[in-house]
């Protein structure tokens, strides 16, 4: 493990396209910065580590219900026949 010593608006640099920068520094707490691509995630470790064990125990559970049908009707009859049927997301919302 590399250990840095960095203050408030100094930067660290991983390869050619991360830079983390520490914001602010409150006693036990600091604010970091990161910029990465889009391509890169980026996760709280106690996060990936919870997302982990949650997907680790959905697996080895025996009795788990089945996932839920979802049954769309496409009939051409009533009020919603002229409108198109819309899935997906717009500006982070489902339509």
């Amino acid at each position: 493990m590399l250990v840095l010593t960095r203050r408030k608006n100094q930067s660290i640099v991983i390869g050619d396209s991360i830079t983390i920068t520490v914001l602010e520094v409150k006693g036990d707490n600091i604010r970091l910065g990161i910029t990465a691509p889009r391509d890169v995630q980026v996760f709280r470790e106690e996060l990936l580590t919870a997302l982990s064990e949650a997907n680790a125990s959905a697996v080895l559970s025996t009795d788990t219900a089945p996932a839920p049908t979802i049954t769309v009707s496409l009939d051409a009859s009533g009020p919603a026949a002229s409108s198109p049927l819309r899935l997906g997301a717009r500006r982070g919302r489902v339509a």
